[in-house]
């Protein structure tokens, strides 16, 4: 399926994973907004695709702020068809030894943001001849790691919303695919102390738009992505 003039919102764009998402998209022929807290970081991004692009400086966390971002991407680009989930925190720690406020981050960027904006932005999709709504999440959404009780958390939680999001979109032309990656390179983990070799960003990007550039009968639901060095 061709990618060009499609219409994208990447969260987490301004670094990692969802920098690189939205680069390749760029290189297909998409429209995409660039959604993260970090204004200077997407405009420096903006300034290096060569496609139409959106600086929306969002916090993902915020209801009210989501909706404002919704509201400029539709008037901007006349809809929405295509939206990656990207925007992720890795916080927490073991729970008899960490804050409460510290676990409940990871719970409210990475699940709760994801909730915000899919609410946000679905009716645009569901307006679309074929949408895709996908999701990083983590392979940690299987295989728990100690001391990540609370980013499990919200990883489990987003394959479960995304999954139940998936039958209500039965009848839709939406489609719903979660990406669950395992060791990457990113500002959330350099995975400097592991002797394996961490996958780059762009190994993840790839996946996402290959999910993206599918023929419209095919659905990719739930796609793992793991580096060949076993942890």
């Amino acid at each position: 399926m061709d990618l060009a003039e499609r219409d994208a919102v990447v969260t987490g764009a301004s670094s990692g994973i969802g920098a690189a998402t939205a680069g390749l998209l760029a290189r297909e022929g998409c429209s995409v907004a660039l959604v993260a807290r970090r204004q200077d970081r997407l405009e420096s991004l903006a300034d290096e695709l060569a496609a139409e692009t959106l600086v929306v400086p969002t916090d993902v966390t915020d209801e009210d702020a989501v909706a404002t971002m919704a509201e400029e991407v539709r008037s901007s680009f006349d809809g929405v068809d295509l939206l990656v989930h990207s925007a992720g925190v890795a916080r927490g720690g073991p729970v008899a030894k960490t804050e409460l406020d510290e676990l409940r981050t990871s719970i409210r960027v990475n699940l709760e943001g994801v909730m915000n904006v899919t609410h946000a932005l679905l009716p645009s999709i569901l307006d679309s001849e074929l949408g895709d709504v996908i999701t990083v999440s983590s392979l940690s959404a299987r295989y728990p790691q100690e001391g990540g009780s609370s980013y499990t958390a919200s990883k489990f939680g987003v394959n479960g919303f995304m999954r139940s999001l998936r039958k209500e979109m039965s009848d839709e032309p939406v489609r719903v695919t979660v990406v669950m990656p395992g060791p990457v390179v990113t500002e959330l983990n350099d995975w400097e102390h592991w002797d394996g070799r961490a996958m780059d960003p762009e190994d993840v990007a790839e996946t996402v738009v290959f999910a993206a550039s599918r023929p419209s009968r095919v659905e990719l639901t739930q796609i793992s992505v793991d580096s060949t060095d076993k942890l």
